[in-house]
């Protein structure tokens, strides 16, 4: 073992980067930062029935978002089947695993008996003590760890503290399967020492899963590495974490217009806490984490603090790095390559432009699409009901007259515009609201959004008078 600090997250690829998962690569990734040393990524792709090139893909580009990044080269745990067949075969010949031969019908018999009396032992050591010489050529044997069966195994865990279970109540676990295959048990343990892990953090679901393991480590007389088991991420109802609680791929959270740190940010709260602190840089949270203060208890996830968290991110978010985060999630959101075809040099000067005004209304990436539609929005526009209910015959006669106005206005800015309206108002004794109204459905098509007067200024005289003219128009017509 080295000095230095090696931690490992170890998805099995049969689906998308869960948000469980996401979490356990971050506390993985934030220790090693901490502590100098590296994090390692290992795909346990053994079940490949299940495992999918697809759900690979999909963790890669989950971690790269979240900017989790990995040291070495991705190890495959399948690629090292036959490493692990090698010491299942070793610790056969050393006398500390043995064959078995027990039929599938004899093992369910086993359990079924256990189970009825209460044992938590399902299988009853059948070959453990057998002589090989009776055994019957047609069974393919297993090769089961020859396990302590009186004594303690104990684990002392970061954050579970002091966990003992009685041996006589774990079984000689499969080592290796009857077609020759390693089980997850014996390949985790074999990757994680020839990786030279020292410290493993996962899921409290895995606890049972570190007394076994234990027990394969003691066998080849190797180091434990340190373990913390973290508590599962429940619903906001205490219930187990399901879809409609948010148990949702990392490229779901992306889609739906999360930003990578505040979805950082969320979940290193989920669990661990650091006094009242809820806003963490990067650099602050690798400096406060630390195992000894997650808790026990299950964290329940809450979406409506995930999105204040992540409007305070998109607030706090230089204006040039929200345009080109908004460009790369329409990569991510159907039925949006309608307005990817519509970015330009021009319109991306506009967003820049309204970035100020747009992000301070908006909790999501996707908010914020949804605010800029006008400046993306087809003439002449589309209006939405309420902004059509605006436009009556007198207000679109009074757009002409606005469009006659802001014409007049020589050099285009927010301030230019906003006097000429005044100056508009008082002379025809209306309040401002009352031109602000119909000006807005004429611009924009809607009955809300940014300021008027910004509006004006991102679209530029041209834009706004044409779009004036259109609705204008309109009342010629009719």
């Amino acid at each position: 073992m080295t000095d230095s600090v090696v931690t490992r997250f170890a998805p099995s690829p049969t689906g998308f980067l869960h948000i469980g998962g996401a979490r356990t690569a971050l506390f993985n990734w934030l220790y090693a930062k901490k502590h100098g040393g590296k994090m390692l990524l290992r795909i346990e792709d053994t079940d490949r029935e299940r495992s999918t090139e697809a759900a690979i893909g999909a963790i890669l580009d989950g971690l790269k978002w979240l900017e989790l990044g990995w040291d070495d080269d991705v190890i495959y745990q399948f690629s090292r089947a036959a490493r692990h067949r090698e010491i299942a075969e070793q610790l056969l010949a050393e006398g500390k695993a043995y064959r078995c031969y027990a039929t599938a019908e004899e093992l369910t018999a086993m359990r079924e008996k256990a189970r009825a009396e209460g044992r938590t032992r399902l299988y009853d050591g059948l070959w453990r003590d057998r002589d090989p010489a009776s055994a019957p050529s047609d069974v393919k044997p297993t090769i089961r760890l020859r396990a302590p069966q009186t004594g303690e195994t104990v684990i002392e865990d970061q954050v579970q503290g002091r966990v003992v279970w009685q041996n006589e109540n774990l079984d000689d676990l499969v080592l290796l399967r009857g077609d020759g295959n390693p089980t997850y048990m014996l390949a985790v343990v074999v990757d994680d020492h020839d990786m030279g892990v020292t410290h493993v953090i996962r899921g409290d679901d895995h606890l049972i899963n570190a007394a076994r393991q234990k027990q394969i480590y003691d066998a080849m007389g190797w180091v434990l590495p340190n373990m913390s088991h973290i508590p599962l991420i429940h619903g906001p109802d205490g219930s187990k974490l399901s879809k409609r609680h948010g148990a949702l791929g990392v490229d779901a959270y992306r889609a739906m217009g999360y930003l990578p740190a505040a979805l950082r940010n969320y979940l290193v709260r989920l669990g661990w806490s650091h006094g009242d602190q809820e806003i963490f840089s990067t650099e602050e949270m690798i400096a406060a984490f630390d195992l000894a203060t997650v808790g026990r208890a299950a964290a329940r996830f809450d979406f409506a603090k995930l999105e204040n968290l992540n409007g305070h991110y998109i607030r706090h978010a230089d204006d040039q790095s929200l345009v080109r985060m908004f460009e790369d999630v329409l990569d991510h959101v159907p039925g949006r390559s309608e307005l990817k075809a519509k970015l330009n040099d021009t319109t991306r000067a506009q967003l820049l432009k309204a970035m100020p005004s747009l992000k301070e209304r908006a909790k999501t990436l996707i908010e914020l699409i949804d605010g800029a539609y006008f400046i993306f929005a087809d003439r002449p526009l589309e209006l939405d009901p309420k902004a059509a209910a605006l436009l009556t015959p007198e207000n679109r006669k009074l757009i002409g007259q606005l469009h006659s106005a802001l014409a007049n206005v020589e050099s285009w800015s927010a301030a230019n515009a906003e006097a000429a309206l005044r100056a508009f108002a008082e002379e025809n004794s209306l309040k401002l609201g009352a031109v602000a109204q119909p000006l807005r459905a004429a611009l924009t098509g809607r009955s809300t959004s940014p300021g008027i007067f910004e509006v004006l200024d991102v679209l530029g005289r041209q834009e706004s008078l044409g779009r004036l003219m259109d609705q204008a128009k309109d009342q010629a017509t009719t």
